[in-house]
């Protein structure tokens, strides 16, 4: 990435959903070229192609044309398809290139990854994101890197590009540990919340009463106000999270206690919350809407 010319290089972007389209063209409008794999699941790219962003059909093919492959997938079991694949990155990864995963992952693959990008020659860094899809849109993500600090310090004004916050979180790894933490505190708050909120419409109380209660109490903060509008209106707009990528996320925060034999009795629990909601045919449904099902008759 020292180019004495100052020239940016190209930037794939394999993921361009919800979330990964917003990185797309905050990347795009800082001046750098852009590229990224065509797939279904891309939101409309009519403004990336407009603006002069290349479309590939294999990630091979992307990877070969790119100096730095930003991956915006699902999880786990997705970064290793497009990595470990046929045609997939590793194909046509050059040496000197940069891999970016900033997709929620689990740790102990996020390793075996790192090593395998290592022996084609490339660098890898794990840089899962928090915040929302608006905050992707407008810029504003928060970043949690984990790898080589000479190469996070390098690809600083590239991520900044398309986060507010950026922070070093240790090698690699780290930053797929601290966004699941993260995830867990979040989604584990907003289970809790969630089941409260259900308790409190069964037991009679005005939503009103119980949001100045909460938001005057220990019950305030981020989470809370994600949820209010749904407690108060039914509106899921601020939270637009599936309960199946909660799953996912909790899941993935089990795995990684049993890795590191820590304690995860809450978080098993919160688990089978979001599970059991998932059973119930509400998988697409957004977190705040386990209001909704918790609030069903048993």
């Amino acid at each position: 990435m020292n180019n004495p010319q100052k020239v940016k290089r190209r930037v794939g972007i394999i993921g361009v959903g919800l979330m990964g389209h917003g990185i797309a063209r905050n990347v795009q409008r800082a001046g750098w070229p852009i590229a990224f794999l065509n797939h279904p699941g891309n939101q409309p790219v009519n403004d990336l192609l407009g603006s002069g962003a290349v479309s590939f059909d294999t990630c091979s093919e992307l990877a070969a044309s790119c100096e730095v492959i930003i991956t915006c997938v699902t999880g786990t079991p997705q970064v290793e398809d497009v990595l470990f694949r046929e045609d997939g990155v590793l194909k046509g990864l050059r040496p000197g290139s940069v891999v970016i995963d900033c997709s929620t992952a689990i740790p102990e693959s996020t390793k075996r990854i790192a090593a395998a990008v290592a022996a084609t020659g490339a660098r890898f860094l794990d840089a899962p994101m928090t915040r929302t899809p608006k905050e992707a849109a407008e810029g504003r993500l928060n970043l949690i890197v984990g790898g080589d600090r000479d190469l996070f310090d390098a690809l600083l004004p590239l991520m900044r590009s398309y986060a507010e916050n950026v922070t070093y979180a240790g090698n690699v790894g780290a930053g797929h540990t601290l966004k699941l933490l993260h995830n867990y505190v979040s989604l584990g708050f907003s289970a809790v919340l969630a089941e409260a909120a259900a308790c409190s419409a069964r037991a009679g109380v005005d939503p009103e009463v119980l949001v100045e209660v909460l938001g005057k109490g220990g019950g305030a903060g981020v989470v809370f106000e994600r949820l209010k509008p749904f407690i108060l209106a039914q509106d899921a707009s601020s939270f637009r999270f599936s309960i199946a990528n909660a799953r996912k996320d909790i899941g993935y925060y089990v795995e990684m206690t049993r890795d590191v034999a820590a304690a995860n009795g809450a978080a098993t629990a919160i688990f089978q919350t979001y599970d059991q909601a998932c059973n119930k045919g509400h998988e697409q449904a957004a977190v705040p809407e386990l209001i909704t099902v918790l609030s069903e008759k048993k």
